[in-house]
């Protein structure tokens, strides 16, 4: 269940959902499609309205069922279930990073790179997750499960330099 190095399917640029699912076009890039996802979801993340933690979290609770949705039919229309330029997972795991980080954008990069740590090595359980879970489903939980760990890790080194 390792992520494909597929082309880009056409429908990409078709197809509203895989355009969403596929990061509005950032999953498409020829090397490291997590990357430049999790970059989009960074931009993203910077325009966002000011929210409560209740309203954040609502929103990152609707980012990741939207994206079970988004993701599995994506993958179930391509025939890959989780081909590499999928990159919703990388925007919701990223925002759940984010939950509550103070401002600036020395937290803003180090929740990128934390982010992007815990997706890339996958320490145990994400990556039992990664191969163990199909569906949309499947291709969201470890990329939320990343999240978490660096959400953690991010909360720890705010409380810690505060």
């Amino acid at each position: 269940m390792t992520k494909s190095a597929s082309r880009t399917p056409r429908s990409v640029w078709r197809d509203p959902v895989h355009f969403a699912a596929f990061g509005f076009g950032s999953g498409a890039a020829p090397v490291a499609p997590g990357t430049f996802g999790t970059l989009m979801a960074v931009a993203l993340y910077l325009l966002l309205p000011q929210m409560s933690p209740l309203a954040y979290a609502g929103f990152v609770l609707a980012s990741f069922a939207l994206g079970v949705w988004l993701c599995g039919r994506t993958a179930r229309d391509i025939g890959v279930h989780d081909h590499g330029g999928i990159v919703w997972d990388e925007f919701t795991g990223y925002w759940l990073t984010m939950f509550m980080a103070p401002p600036g954008w020395t937290w803003i990069v180090l929740g990128f790179v934390l982010f992007r740590l815990f997706d890339i090595v996958k320490p145990w359980p994400i990556r039992w997750l990664d191969r163990n879970v199909d569906g949309g489903l499947g291709v969201m939980i470890d990329d939320v499960l990343a999240g978490l760990m660096a959400l953690v890790c991010l909360q720890l080194l705010a409380a810690i330099s505060m």
